[in-house]
């Protein structure tokens, strides 16, 4: 896939050298960013690399203090950062093919990177504050065209988060084993890392592992050692990474008897209905409503709720049941940037008000990148604000009991968006 990583760079190129010019810019400088010491103490957070470095570089996601500088009708130039230290190793210059798309400097001292820059007027895309005359510090403008072009995907971004999800389908795979064996949450989540091969500073994000009721905490943030008496439910959301890009795949599984198996079932239907419907030019927000449909329609075949699907959307039932959205561009960040942005002057299009976590209102296009993640979730707190609102005489209150030792459910899957449909990187992964 070399080819299509050069492709790639020679995209951004061209695309950058547009903004450039359009924007009043000679040239861009894109730090990687910088480690970071705990408060009071000589230790580092594990780092994480700019996005916007790793857009070019995503072979150097492990790299502090390195600095790109793009310019118009050249390779673009990889300032290396390779101090004098004897406590840490230091990698020396790449020597890959992929390197080949950069031109090198080794560098150990900042002064050699601003001397490259001369006189010239530069935007400077960075954490690290950068002084002079001709600077300009993390341009607005700038940012927002660039996040705007981020959403569609390149040949090889889409290789890259391919990759991720057949390696978090890995994971997801022992997940399941630990589950039926009757493995504690840490456990599960010590399987999960193993089948990745990842460090947890190598994820895109926290792993969720929630056996029983805590499948019904949205970002459920522990992992119990004890081992439950019973697996009623284990609810997994969790990611790997490839060359810098995320997986972002959920999975909720049963003990295989009773209501809530056929429950799970049935939500897994639905999100494939939901899926269906993605392709280009489809619109993000009213795939949202139709989610609620669905859900609505599913809650009254079970008994949950006795109303019909416009009765529960008009009282607002489903999104007790349901409060957050169907879901969200992916790629170099989990929750990648743009979702709500309408074009590249950053013109905002908004939720609207009866979903307010929706993080995506665009209409898709072919490239996108996306996550189809319905749930439904037996939220004690949600389900006590249920009960004190008008909705409530609808709701079948012994059944919700028999269901919330069972916490949630969720499927999420990613896709990348077609002209006449969609690739289900998470399927394709489970099936191949």
């Amino acid at each position: 896939m070399t080819s299509a990583y050069f492709s790639h760079l020679s995209q951004l190129q061209a695309q950058t050298e547009a903004l450039l010019a359009a924007q009043g810019y000679d040239q861009l400088l894109i730090g990687s960013g910088s480690l970071h010491t705990h408060f009071l103490d000589d230790t580092r957070y594990p780092f994480r690399p700019n996005p916007h470095f790793v857009h070019w570089a995503c072979f150097l996601t492990q790299h502090p203090d390195c600095w790109l500088l793009v310019r118009p009708s050249q390779k673009p130039l990889l300032f290396y950062y390779t101090p004098k230290d004897f406590w840490h190793l230091t990698p020396g210059l790449p020597a890959e093919d992929w390197a080949k798309g950069f031109e090198w400097q080794a560098y150990d001292d900042f002064a050699a990177v601003r001397a490259q820059l001369g006189n010239t007027k530069t935007a400077v895309i960075s954490e690290q504050g950068v002084e002079g005359d001709n600077l300009s510090q993390n341009p607005n403008a700038l940012i927002q065209a660039i996040n705007f072009d981020r959403a569609v995907k390149t040949e090889w971004e889409q290789h890259c988060l391919r990759q991720a999800n057949y390696l978090a389908v890995k994971g997801h795979c022992a997940a399941q084993h630990g589950f039926e064996s009757g493995h504690s949450e840490y456990e599960i989540h010590q399987a999960y890392l193993q089948a990745i091969e990842h460090n947890e500073s190598d994820l895109p994000y926290d792993n969720i592992v929630g056996l029983n009721e805590h499948a019904a905490v949205l970002h459920y943030q522990f992992q119990r050692r004890e081992r439950p008496a019973e697996h009623r439910t284990l609810l997994i959301d969790a990611g790997a990474r490839f060359n810098g890009y995320a997986a972002d795949i959920t999975r909720t599984h049963s003990d295989g008897t009773g209501l809530f198996t056929e429950l799970l079932e049935a939500m897994d239907r639905l999100q494939q209905q939901l899926c269906a419907q993605v392709r280009a030019g489809a619109d993000f927000v009213s795939l949202q409503r139709h989610m609620h449909l669905l859900l609505a329609d599913l809650l009254q075949r079970f008994d949950i709720v006795n109303a019909s699907a416009e009765q529960q959307l008009e009282q607002g039932i489903t999104r007790s049941f349901l409060p957050h959205g169907l879901g969200h561009l992916l790629g170099l960040q989990v929750h990648d940037v743009g979702g709500w942005q309408q074009d590249a002057q950053g013109t905002l299009k908004q939720p609207p008000e009866d979903h307010p976590f929706l993080r995506l209102t665009r209409t898709l296009e072919a490239g996108y990148v996306i996550t189809v993640e319905p749930g439904l979730y037996f939220i004690p707190q949600l389900l006590e604000e249920l009960k004190a609102g008008p909705g409530a005489q609808s709701v079948n209150w012994a059944r919700v009991e028999q269901l919330l030792p069972y916490g949630g459910i969720r499927i999420e899957d990613n896709l990348c968006v077609r002209a006449d449909g969609h690739e289900n990187l998470t399927r394709d992964g489970f099936h191949g």
